[in-house]
């Protein structure tokens, strides 16, 4: 069985895969993996790959360090069943490259947008022949709704969860509904311009944000949170391999 850990922002998520099926995922705090001892003692775990956006934290290191199975830190120099086109691997977010793998591994062979909405809400494309060519970056839902905050002296924070009219009717809706339907109409505006260059396009959606869309692209629409997971969970078995 493999242990895969993705160290995020915020969260930490370790799953437990068998083969190709995603057995059990716990979420923890991204500076100690805790409940690592719980699926260590409950599976038995052959190996593990561990993929994070921040700074390991010396607890963690010495928790990984006292398990029994070998551990792939995955960096730019691992291989992967794809093609990286990023011109600087080594800046590139290992979430992001996991995403790719995974949308690619479940839909082989054809053009793929991948839009992990988080703390950052990013956009990837891999093509049809498995080569990513890179991606965007831009603020996240909540990053957005901080930032104004932060920034705008008499603007209030404010939660995702309310009224979402086309037009706020007071200060709280007007933010709601500006960050919530301008990334609405980023990420349709993303899908439609690569549709005049791949008419095909298939997009995956991940992320712990979800976001409504316009009929005619949902079709096109595949939502799965935790493609990360199995992204990393198909790199690790490529390197076994």
């Amino acid at each position: 069985m493999n242990l895969i850990i993705d160290i995020g922002n915020t969260v930490a998520k370790l799953a437990v895969f068998d083969g190709d099926e995603q057995v059990e995922i716990l979420r923890g705090s991204n500076h100690s993996l805790d409940c690592i001892k719980i699926l260590c003692h409950k599976y038995p775990i052959d190996r593990c790959i561990i993929a994070s956006v921040i700074t390991l934290s010396n607890t963690i290191k010495k928790q990984l360090a006292n398990v029994s199975f070998p551990v792939l830190t995955l960096d730019y120099k691992t291989p992967i069943p794809i093609t990286n086109k990023y011109k600087t691997p080594e800046t590139l977010g290992m979430d992001r490259l996991a995403a790719v793998v995974g949308a690619n591994y479940l839909m082989p062979d054809r053009n793929l947008l991948v839009i992990d909405a988080g703390t950052a809400l990013t956009y990837e494309f891999i093509d049809a022949n498995a080569t990513y060519w890179g991606g965007n970056i831009s603020p996240g839902i909540y990053t957005r709704f901080k930032s104004l905050s932060a920034c705008c002296d008499k603007l209030p924070l404010i939660e995702k969860g309310g009224e979402v009219p086309e037009l706020g009717f007071n200060t709280e809706t007007a933010i709601r509904a500006g960050v919530i339907k301008g990334i609405e109409f980023e990420i349709i505006g993303y899908i439609t311009q690569l549709q005049k260059k791949y008419p095909d396009l298939l997009v995956f959606l991940t992320g712990g944000d979800k976001f409504s869309f316009d009929t005619k692209l949902k079709s096109i629409i595949f939502a799965d949170r935790f493609l990360v997971l199995k992204g990393l969970n198909r790199i690790l078995n490529y390197n076994v391999k």
